[in-house]
C-alpha cells in the first residue's frame, strides 16, 4: 500500500465521532428554488419552486422518473450548483456555493455525496480513496481513519485493491466510505444502485440504510424505483422539476 500522511491512527472507537446531529433545527431548507439550464432557446426549466425542509436524522427518498430533477436538486441542496432563483440555507445560513468559492472546500462542512458512479480515483487504492477525502475534509484532526471506514462498509481487507481490482458493488461501497471520511450530517446519495444488479443494489442500499441508523445522520437517496422509494419514512416525488408530494408515514 502506497503511504499518505496519515489522518490519525486507526482507532476501534473511530466510528463513534464520524457524526454529531442535533434535531433542534433544520439542517436544509430549499425555500422557491428555481434552476434553468441553458441559453437562448434551449432554455429548459429543471426546477420551479422547490420549498423543502431536511431536517437531522431524517430519512427521505427523493423519487421521480428520470428526468425530474432529481440529481439537480440534490446537487443545488449540496452546494454542488447554484439555484437560478430562490435560496439555500445550511444551518440556518446560505449555503456556500463551489461557484461561490475559489476552494472546494469552503462549501458547506457536513454534506457528502454519493453518486450512482463510484468515481474513484482509479490510481489509488482503496485506502487511499478514503484518505483523500480524509485529508481534504475541512483538515478536521478528528476524521475517523481511513482502515476504520473500510471496516465499517466491510472492506478492510481491500484495502490495498485498486478500483479495477473490485466489483461495482465493492467499488460502491469504497464510495461510501470515502463519503463518510467527511462526517457528514447529511449524506445525498443519487441513484446509488442505479449501475449495480439487483441482488448487489439491495445490499447496497442496506448498507447505507444500516449506516445511517448507527452514525445518525441525515440521509436522502434519489431514486426512480417505487420499491426503493417505499423503504423511506419520508417520500419527496418530483414531476417535471415540480415537487408535488411529500409525504411522511405514520
Amino acid at each position: 500500500m502506497r503511504s499518505l500522511p496519515a489522518t490519525r491512527a486507526a482507532s476501534p472507537q473511530a466510528d463513534r465521532h464520524l457524526t454529531s446531529v442535533s434535531a433542534a433545527a433544520p439542517l436544509s431548507v430549499c425555500r422557491n428554488v428555481g434552476v434553468v439550464l441553458g441559453r437562448g432557446e434551449t432554455l429548459v426549466t429543471v426546477l420551479n419552486s422547490i420549498e423543502l425542509t431536511i431536517h437531522a436524522a431524517e430519512r427521505i427518498a427523493l423519487w421521480g422518473r428520470s428526468g425530474s430533477g432529481k440529481s439537480t436538486l440534490l446537487h443545488v441542496i449540496g452546494g454542488l450548483l447554484a439555484p437560478t432563483s430562490g435560496s439555500v440555507d445550511w444551518e440556518g445560513a446560505p449555503l456556500q456555493t463551489l461557484d461561490d468559492a475559489s476552494d472546494g472546500r469552503l462549501r458547506a462542512a457536513g454534506i457528502a455525496n454519493v453518486f450512482q458512479s463510484a468515481n474513484l480515483l482509479p490510481f489509488f487504492t482503496a485506502f487511499e480513496n478514503v484518505a483523500f477525502a480524509a485529508r481534504t475534509a475541512d483538515g478536521d484532526a478528528m476524521a475517523p481513519a481511513p482502515l476504520d471506514l473500510l471496516r465499517l462498509v466491510g472492506l478492510d481487507g481491500k484495502a490495498d485493491a485498486l478500483p479495477s481490482e473490485l466489483s461495482g458493488g465493492e467499488a460502491q461501497r469504497v464510495a461510501i466510505a470515502r463519503s463518510l471520511a467527511q462526517r457528514p450530517r447529511l449524506l445525498l446519495c443519487d441513484e446509488p444502485t442505479g449501475h449495480l444488479d439487483s441482488d448487489t443494489g439491495q445490499r447496497v442500499l442496506g448498507l447505507i440504510e444500516a449506516l445511517q441508523r448507527e452514525l445518525g445522520f441525515a440521509l436522502v437517496v434519489a431514486t426512480h424505483d417505487p420499491d426503493v422509494a417505499a423503504r423511506f419514512p419520508r417520500e419527496v416525488e418530483l414531476l417535471d422539476g415540480h415537487l408535488i408530494r411529500d409525504e411522511v408515514r405514520a
